[in-house]
């Protein structure tokens, strides 16, 4: 326990702690979306569910360092299969299995928000007879799972450059998930009851799938500005809803 005597190590969970929140936005987000599809008296469940299993695999991945710093070795070159050994480009498509993580999550995410796009605005043309399609419990927990696994990944890896202890690293996980936890549920309120603020939503996962899927090929986009072009249009939606609101009231 010398890290409690250390300014570092409180420096460090602070900063871990804050970009564990940040990176678990997206999260919620993807949860918030998913659990919406389950009845009304399941949602809350799934929600708390998800970020708990969020938790839970990324102390698991935390104590298991040694093994996921073995994912960032390369597995195999996409380059030498199509004939090029040498230059830049047998350099960048060295694909390791962190690489291989991230692309299958990325297509999935991708995937999933362009269905549920998809359904948005075209779910309007389906014959109104038609039984509704039935989302399971067990489906939805899988699902987000699945994505805590990608997610959670990203994170430790992070983590573990920002830290020297694994007892700092853990801290700063629970801290961010009991903060997710308390927010969670009425950020899931507000995207669900905002139809145009769950199509953003929507629209930011695609973004991040996309993202994933690059820096899995080794095509570094910097964080900060799809942070940044993410929170620049969650301003604006808002100003669209005051407005709308606004012009609401005058009816």
């Amino acid at each position: 326990m010398e890290w409690l005597t250390s300014p570092e190590a409180w420096i460090s969970l602070l900063t871990l702690t804050v970009l564990e929140i940040v990176l678990g936005i997206d999260n919620i987000v993807f949860i918030s979306i998913i659990s919406g599809k389950l009845p009304a008296e399941q949602q809350k469940k799934a929600r708390r569910l998800g970020l708990m299993l969020a938790m839970i695999t990324r102390v698991l991945l935390l104590l298991s360092i040694s093994w996921i710093m073995t994912l960032t070795a390369p597995i195999f070159n996409i380059a030498s299969l199509i004939g090029i050994h040498e230059g830049e480009w047998f350099e960048k498509l060295k694909i390791s299995g962190r690489d291989i993580i991230l692309i299958v999550g990325g297509l999935f995410l991708i995937y999933k928000s362009t269905t549920e796009i998809h359904e948005k605005l075209e779910g309007h043309h389906e014959d109104k007879d038609k039984t509704p399609r039935i989302v399971s419990f067990s489906r939805v927990i899988f699902e987000i799972i699945l994505l805590d696994v990608v997610f959670s990944l990203d994170s430790v890896i992070t983590a573990v450059g920002m830290a020297d202890h694994i007892e700092v690293m853990i801290a700063a996980v629970v801290i961010a998930v009991l903060i997710m936890l308390v927010s969670a549920e009425s950020i899931s309120r507000f995207v669900n009851d905002h139809p145009t603020v769950k199509m953003l939503a929507l629209s930011f996962l695609l973004l991040i799938g996309i993202s994933l899927i690059a820096e899995g090929l080794d095509q570094h986009i910097p964080k900060g500005y799809i942070y940044f072009a993410m929170a620049f249009s969650v301003f604006v939606e808002m100003l669209n809803l005051r407005v709308a609101k606004k012009n609401k009231s005058k009816i």
